[in-house]
């Protein structure tokens, strides 16, 4: 515990800034899906999203959704693709 969540009494997992959200249609889960497997190449963990150990990308190569080294890279991506 940090002392901004002690402050504000934060004892969950869920950040401030949280929001729920329903995803509505397949294109929208995609994005999510994207964003989420992209996130350990932006913030610099890994330089493929293949090389992330703890991702359930892994299993969408398996079963065909992704090829194996989409995401190759943070310079493969437009700046613009994957924000916050």
């Amino acid at each position: 515990m940090n002392d901004s969540r002690i402050k504000h009494r934060e004892f969950t997992i869920w950040q401030r800034r949280f929001w729920e959200h329903q995803v509505r249609d397949d294109d929208e889960y995609r994005v999510y899906m994207d964003y989420i497997h992209y996130n350990p190449v932006k913030h610099g963990y890994v330089k493929r999203v293949l090389d992330w150990p703890y991702s359930t990308f892994h299993r969408y190569v398996k079963a065909g959704v992704y090829p194996e080294y989409w995401g190759g890279g943070i310079d493969n991506v437009p700046a613009d693709q994957f924000g916050e």
